[in-house]
Protein backbone atom coordinates (compact mmCIF):
# COMPACT_ATOMS: atom_id res chain seq x y z
CA UNK A 1 0.00 0.00 0.00
CA UNK A 2 1.33 3.15 -1.23
CA UNK A 3 1.06 6.70 1.04
CA UNK A 4 1.00 8.57 -1.93
CA UNK A 5 -2.77 8.82 -3.77
CA UNK A 6 -3.43 7.48 -6.89
CA UNK A 7 -3.87 11.12 -8.02
CA UNK A 8 -0.41 12.21 -7.54
CA UNK A 9 2.41 10.78 -9.82
CA UNK A 10 5.00 11.04 -6.73
CA UNK A 11 6.07 12.91 -3.28
CA UNK A 12 6.85 15.91 -4.58
CA UNK A 13 3.55 18.10 -5.44
CA UNK A 14 2.53 16.95 -2.15
CA UNK A 15 5.36 18.40 -0.37
CA UNK A 16 7.18 21.16 -2.05
CA UNK A 17 4.66 24.34 -1.06
CA UNK A 18 5.64 23.47 2.21
CA UNK A 19 9.05 25.40 1.98
CA UNK A 20 8.07 28.17 -0.01
CA UNK A 21 4.92 28.94 2.57
CA UNK A 22 7.41 28.67 5.68
CA UNK A 23 9.46 30.79 3.85
CA UNK A 24 6.95 33.52 2.84
CA UNK A 25 5.59 33.20 6.57
CA UNK A 26 9.16 33.84 8.29
CA UNK A 27 9.99 37.12 5.69
CA UNK A 28 6.35 38.27 6.86
CA UNK A 29 7.42 37.76 10.36
CA UNK A 30 10.88 39.79 9.69
CA UNK A 31 8.39 42.55 8.17
CA UNK A 32 6.33 42.49 11.02
CA UNK A 33 8.93 42.65 13.67
CA UNK A 34 10.84 45.81 11.73
CA UNK A 35 7.13 47.50 11.45
CA UNK A 36 6.50 47.15 15.54
CA UNK A 37 9.69 48.16 17.06
CA UNK A 38 11.19 44.68 16.96
CA UNK A 39 10.00 42.41 19.67
CA UNK A 40 11.96 39.49 19.97
CA UNK A 41 9.86 36.65 19.62
CA UNK A 42 8.80 37.50 16.12
CA UNK A 43 12.68 37.39 15.25
CA UNK A 44 13.02 34.41 16.83
CA UNK A 45 9.36 32.98 14.84
CA UNK A 46 11.26 34.09 11.94
CA UNK A 47 14.67 32.11 12.28
CA UNK A 48 12.32 28.89 13.33
CA UNK A 49 10.49 28.80 9.96
CA UNK A 50 13.54 29.43 8.23
CA UNK A 51 15.19 26.33 9.54
CA UNK A 52 11.52 24.79 9.09
CA UNK A 53 12.02 25.86 5.66
CA UNK A 54 15.36 25.17 4.86
CA UNK A 55 14.71 21.47 6.35
CA UNK A 56 11.53 20.90 4.00
CA UNK A 57 13.35 22.12 1.11
CA UNK A 58 15.85 19.36 1.52
CA UNK A 59 13.07 16.94 1.48
CA UNK A 60 11.26 18.40 -1.20
CA UNK A 61 14.63 18.79 -3.03
CA UNK A 62 14.86 14.59 -2.54
CA UNK A 63 11.58 14.38 -3.62
CA UNK A 64 12.08 15.87 -6.80
CA UNK A 65 15.39 14.09 -7.47
CA UNK A 66 13.34 10.83 -7.04
CA UNK A 67 10.33 12.45 -9.12
CA UNK A 68 12.74 12.58 -11.97
CA UNK A 69 13.30 9.05 -12.36
CA UNK A 70 8.96 8.21 -12.35
CA UNK A 71 7.70 10.67 -14.89
CA UNK A 72 8.03 11.03 -18.64
CA UNK A 73 10.09 13.82 -19.77
CA UNK A 74 10.23 14.94 -23.03
CA UNK A 75 12.56 16.68 -25.93
CA UNK A 76 13.46 20.16 -24.23
CA UNK A 77 11.69 19.45 -21.21
CA UNK A 78 15.40 17.96 -20.00
CA UNK A 79 16.88 21.53 -19.89
CA UNK A 80 14.14 22.75 -18.03
CA UNK A 81 14.57 20.38 -15.35
CA UNK A 82 18.39 20.44 -15.29
CA UNK A 83 17.76 24.18 -14.98
CA UNK A 84 14.82 23.39 -12.09
CA UNK A 85 17.32 20.93 -10.19
CA UNK A 86 20.10 23.35 -10.64
CA UNK A 87 18.10 26.50 -8.82
CA UNK A 88 16.30 24.02 -5.87
CA UNK A 89 19.59 22.24 -4.73
CA UNK A 90 21.34 26.36 -4.77
CA UNK A 91 17.91 27.45 -3.03
CA UNK A 92 18.42 24.64 -0.65
CA UNK A 93 21.78 25.30 0.49
CA UNK A 94 21.13 29.00 0.60
CA UNK A 95 18.27 28.13 3.32
CA UNK A 96 20.34 26.29 5.31
CA UNK A 97 23.46 28.68 5.24
CA UNK A 98 21.19 30.93 5.83
CA UNK A 99 19.76 29.95 8.91
CA UNK A 100 22.86 29.00 10.32
CA UNK A 101 24.68 32.25 10.07
CA UNK A 102 21.34 34.13 11.42
CA UNK A 103 21.52 31.59 14.26
CA UNK A 104 25.08 32.12 14.77
CA UNK A 105 25.04 35.85 14.46
CA UNK A 106 21.67 36.50 16.75
CA UNK A 107 22.50 38.43 19.61
CA UNK A 108 24.99 40.39 17.05
CA UNK A 109 22.07 41.23 15.13
CA UNK A 110 19.83 42.05 17.97
CA UNK A 111 22.75 44.69 18.98
CA UNK A 112 22.67 45.79 15.74
CA UNK A 113 19.04 47.32 16.10
CA UNK A 114 18.20 47.98 12.39
CA UNK A 115 21.05 47.12 10.18
CA UNK A 116 20.22 43.54 12.04
CA UNK A 117 17.05 43.94 10.93
CA UNK A 118 17.57 45.19 7.57
CA UNK A 119 20.33 42.20 7.31
CA UNK A 120 17.40 39.88 8.07
CA UNK A 121 15.32 41.27 5.43
CA UNK A 122 17.51 41.84 2.57
CA UNK A 123 18.51 37.75 3.28
CA UNK A 124 14.92 36.79 3.43
CA UNK A 125 14.00 38.86 0.25
CA UNK A 126 17.12 37.08 -1.96
CA UNK A 127 15.56 34.32 -1.28
CA UNK A 128 11.79 35.11 -1.57
CA UNK A 129 13.78 35.42 -5.41
CA UNK A 130 15.59 32.63 -5.05
CA UNK A 131 12.01 30.66 -4.40
CA UNK A 132 10.43 32.32 -6.92
CA UNK A 133 12.88 31.27 -9.78
CA UNK A 134 12.93 27.99 -8.86
CA UNK A 135 9.54 27.53 -8.63
CA UNK A 136 9.37 29.64 -12.31
CA UNK A 137 11.22 26.22 -13.51
CA UNK A 138 8.93 23.98 -11.91
CA UNK A 139 5.79 25.55 -13.19
CA UNK A 140 7.09 26.04 -16.86
CA UNK A 141 8.15 21.84 -16.38
CA UNK A 142 4.19 21.10 -15.36
CA UNK A 143 2.28 24.02 -17.84
CA UNK A 144 4.47 24.07 -20.61
CA UNK A 145 5.97 20.45 -21.10
CA UNK A 146 3.63 18.38 -19.05
CA UNK A 147 6.11 17.03 -16.55
CA UNK A 148 4.74 15.01 -13.77
CA UNK A 149 0.98 15.10 -14.68
CA UNK A 150 0.98 11.91 -15.49
CA UNK A 151 2.83 9.10 -13.93
CA UNK A 152 5.01 7.17 -16.35
CA UNK A 153 4.27 4.12 -17.15
CA UNK A 154 7.07 2.04 -15.84
CA UNK A 155 6.81 4.29 -12.22
CA UNK A 156 3.96 2.26 -11.37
Amino acid sequence: MSLIPDWAPNLHPLVIHFPIVLIITAFVCDLAAAGLSRPVWLGDAALGLYGAAAATAGVACLSGLDAGADVLIRGTAHIVVQEHQRWALGTTAYFGLFTAARFAARPRLRRAGVVGVLLCLAGGALGIFLVQQTAERGARLVYEHGVGVIAAPWSR
